[in-house]
């Protein structure tokens, strides 16, 4: 009727998604057609522009290959290097070891040196001690030299008894006693070669002492022009020592 409003039912709202749930699917099935009365063309700078970011990925792509060969480069290096690092532990290793086996050898030769030099002490000090046992052993003796040879005939002891009281010009009291008195060496055929020294063992000792002490202050002597030198008998030891001493 005239003047009457429409009587429109409501649309539920279930409805209402459905319907735009619908148009929506249809606007995007239906394709877009492009026309080229409207559509801007292709220009120049568009396709040059692809061919600069064509350029761009080949350089870039060449920078990477040649990063890449210089890390592969690099990881040679450090292969090489890690094998020469671990030549070289192996020969300090050797080095450690044999620097350890000289030390250990010197601590040996050091051991044995010092007990060298403790028992060279001790040699010294026996020797020293044997010297002067020999030098205690000889003080009865003495030594005369210059009487030639065969001048005391047949008993030593006998000559020597008369003969040195009237050369040193000393009378004893007891007579003179020996225990021994022979000549040192071999004998010698040739007269004229010097004659072997006399050595003779008294049986007091105060008379040796008297003997060496009137040789000291009053020889050399003479018999029959021949000088006679009487000495004190010492070790080869002390001897040397004696004449080192009066050499200064």
């Amino acid at each position: 009727m005239p003047g009457n409003k429409p009587n429109h039912k409501p649309v539920s709202k279930p409805a209402r998604q459905l319907l735009f749930s619908e148009a929506l699917q249809h606007k995007r099935l239906t394709p877009t057609k492009i026309n080229p009365q409207t559509s801007p063309p292709l220009n120049e700078s568009t396709t040059m522009s692809d061919k600069d970011q064509s350029t761009t990925m080949d350089r870039i792509l060449q920078e990477i290959t040649t990063v890449s060969r210089r890390i592969e480069g690099m990881d040679a290096s450090i292969t090489s290097l890690t094998l020469e690092t671990k030549s070289m532990r192996s020969d300090i290793a050797g080095f450690q070891s044999r620097v350890t086996g000289l030390e250990q050898r010197m601590g040996s030769l050091e051991t044995q040196i010092n007990t060298s030099q403790e028992r060279e002490q001790d040699f010294i000090y026996l020797r020293s001690k044997l010297t002067d046992m020999e030098d205690r052993s000889r003080r009865d003796n003495i030594r005369v030299l210059g009487i030639p040879e065969n001048e005391e005939g047949s008993d030593m002891q006998a000559f020597l008894t008369s003969t040195l009281p009237k050369m040193i010009s000393l009378d004893f009291d007891p007579p003179l006693e020996f225990q021994r008195a022979h000549r040192i060496g071999p004998k010698r055929s040739d007269n004229s070669s010097r004659p072997r020294p006399i050595i003779a063992c008294l049986l007091r000792h105060n008379q040796t002492r008297q003997i060496l002490q009137v040789a000291r202050n009053h020889g050399p002597f003479r018999i029959d022009q021949h000088e006679i030198r009487i000495t004190a008998d010492y070790s080869k030891e002390t001897n040397e020592r004696r004449k080192a001493f009066l050499a200064l």
